[in-house]
């Protein structure tokens, strides 16, 4: 047996493990830092494979390790388990029907993240302690991706600078290699603070913090068309002052995202977005004080990792879908817009010849592994891997656990990601992460390789978007 099949029987062995790891979490769907029965599963299941686990890593009670192995190289896997607000949903049914009201709900598949990254880790673990090869495998349990940038204050704590290679995945409707980029970010909270007075009897005597949000957002709509046109500039009311208008609103709070290519790029954008929110107290007579409270950089590809890990993909050939998956993929496809099937023949006309991708989308699961292509194309979402990816070289697949052309952050995505379908995109993401990091093992010049291009990215410097003094909130 090669090394390529003895990695896929080590996968393959422990399938219902950590099926049933995915499937624990996801029933058990937690925001942000606060994710601890999730936690508390995917550690539980660390050491009963034989990892010596940490907690409570950058001073985060739900971000852990588990570490096998010692000495050079050190190869990390990265895991999430983080659930979405009011995404609550009843597993692998193609009709909307939450499991709780307003619940929340796996609706990015994180669960499945967690899980797959696990399976690579401990698959990668037993061949190394089978075959004798030297080593260190470390699973990071990330919280909080979307919106608490949990890896980019593990990052700010120096948490995986000891690691030569990063290694992960994220559940989609592709088998293929991240390319592009992604948005650099971060979240700034304003504080308008202004004087009550009756609205009707003495409004003179009143200023309005309420006034002075709505002409910051009025100020900020105006800067738009004097930014880059690759930046983004979003807002929402936290506190509007009250429900009662015939009071003058003496309070109002807002949450700003602020994005750009590029670290530097946020950070020019940054004061700019504070000069309309100081000038709004200005004209209302009102205070403002602001704080970037978290944020994350943009994601740095290796071209390096990225080709050992397509190279693994082909390898394993397509994705094998059971019966019980496809028949998921049909009752999913159903409930798919014709805009949905537009964005699914979209993302595939990027992968392959954009006049077959219409045809080929009929498919609904795509089970092809598409060939890496270096691109320069910038995703226009955000990622905390983009904070390790500054650290440590960091390449990251997607597997197919969702019909081509599901919606993000939907129902639909909640539902399948505890289903048959999520299992067999589990094994196969694990399978692929598993044999990339055999293969940098096998050929350590790779990895040296990939150092020297990250550096060539980086010059070796990480200015964290998130200072010093903030800690992760949630």
């Amino acid at each position: 047996m090669d090394s390529k099949d003895r990695i896929v029987s080590l996968v393959e062995e422990k399938k219902d493990f950590f099926t049933n790891v995915s499937d624990r979490v996801w029933e058990t769907p937690e925001l942000g830092f606060m994710e601890y029965k999730s936690a508390a599963t995917l550690m539980g299941a660390l050491e009963a494979q034989g990892f010596k686990v940490e907690k409570g890593l950058a001073g985060i009670e739900t971000a852990f390790s588990g570490t096998w192995g010692s000495g050079k190289p050190v190869i990390a896997f990265l895991g999430e388990f983080d659930a979405l607000p009011s995404l609550s949903q009843k597993a692998a049914l193609g009709t909307k029907d939450p499991v709780g009201p307003g619940g929340n709900g796996h609706g990015c598949g994180h669960n499945i993240l967690g899980a797959a990254s696990m399976s690579a880790a401990t698959a990668l673990k037993d061949y190394m302690s089978e075959k004798g090869v030297p080593g260190t495998v470390i699973y990071y349990g990330c919280p909080a991706e979307e919106s608490g940038c949990g890896k980019t204050f593990m990052a700010r704590d120096g948490v995986f600078d000891g690691c030569d290679v990063a290694i992960t995945w994220h559940p989609g409707d592709t088998n293929s290699i991240m390319s592009g980029s992604t948005l650099a970010n971060i979240h700034v909270r304003f504080w308008f603070t202004g004087k009550a007075a009756h609205a009707a009897a003495s409004p003179h005597l009143g200023r309005s913090a309420l006034d002075a949000a709505e002409i910051m957002n009025i100020g900020v709509n105006f800067l738009r068309e004097h930014v880059i046109p690759e930046a983004r500039i979003h807002y929402a009311f936290e506190d509007v002052g009250g429900g009662a208008p015939n009071v003058v609103q003496d309070s109002a709070q807002l949450l700003y995202f602020i994005r750009a290519p590029k670290n530097d790029q946020v950070m020019e954008l940054y004061p700019r977005v504070v000069k309309c929110a100081e000038g709004a107290a200005h004209m209302t007579e009102t205070q403002v004080r602001y704080e970037i409270i978290t944020g994350l950089s943009d994601y740095i590809p290796n071209d390096t990792l990225a080709e050992v890990m397509s190279d693994c993909m082909q390898e394993l050939g397509p994705q094998k879908f059971s019966d019980e998956a496809r028949k998921v993929g049909d009752e999913m496809y159903a409930t798919l817009t014709p805009a949905n099937i537009r964005s699914g023949i979209a993302s595939l006309s990027g992968h392959m010849d954009p006049a077959k991708a219409p045809e080929k989308v009929k498919e609904k699961l795509i089970a092809d592994p598409f060939p890496y292509v270096k691109s320069s194309y910038v995703m226009p979402g955000s990622t905390d891997v983009g904070d390790v990816s500054y650290v440590v070289p960091t390449v990251q697949c997607g597997a197919v656990t969702q019909v081509i052309g599901t919606p993000g952050h939907s129902w639909q995505v909640t539902a399948q990601s505890c289903s048959a379908l999520a299992h067999d995109g589990l094994v196969y993401g694990a399978e692929t992460m598993a044999l990339t990091g055999l293969r940098l093992l096998e050929k350590p010049e790779l990895i040296e390789k990939a150092k020297a291009e990250h550096f060539r990215a980086t010059r070796g410097i990480y200015n964290c978007p998130i200072p010093k003094e903030v800690k992760p909130l949630p």
